[in-house]
């Protein structure tokens, strides 16, 4: 049997080379826009939870940015909580809550689609997290559309 002999990693100690950046830190120019829309499930994988950190970053680098909830991605927006709403059941449950609470604190939109809301998943505009704008199923491709059209960062979200 071969023999390590290696010092266990131990806590503090880096496995990466974390400070080098290799490409430019891009910001925005001014009147730059942003887009990231999520047709995934709430807490089906971590895509959901990585592109709601985009958007926020995307927001910090100085982009007018929005976030466009629809199909199952409704589900990220919507209360949770046990027992009560607000109430972290296990550490993580309200990742999704949390991040688009502090995503609009800094500045940005969420919309969050009608049909879905009511004829997928059974829900109420009262079932949101405060701030979160309903909007019509016909403005979910227009908002796409409107966000090609002024060249905005598009990040599309899905899970299939």
């Amino acid at each position: 049997m071969p023999a390590v002999n290696r010092e266990a990693h131990k806590k503090g100690d880096f496995l990466v080379d974390y400070e080098e950046k290799v490409f430019e830190d891009v910001k925005a120019e001014p009147g730059q826009k942003a887009l990231v829309t999520f047709h995934t499930v709430a807490f089906e994988g971590s895509i959901g939870l990585v592109n709601l950190l985009q958007a926020t970053r995307l927001q910090r680098k100085g982009f007018d940015t929005s976030i466009l909830l629809y199909g199952p991605g409704i589900t990220l927006g919507v209360q949770r909580g046990f027992p009560r709403l607000g109430d972290e059941a296990f550490p993580g449950h309200l990742n999704f809550n949390n991040q688009l609470e502090k995503f609009m604190a800094e500045g940005g939109k969420v919309y969050a689609c009608r049909f879905s809301t009511q004829a997928l998943y059974g829900h109420g505009e009262a079932a949101f997290i405060e701030g979160i704008r309903m909007i019509n199923p016909l403005d979910v491709l227009d908002c796409m559309l409107l966000h090609k059209r002024d060249n905005a960062v598009i990040i599309d979200t899905w899970t299939v």
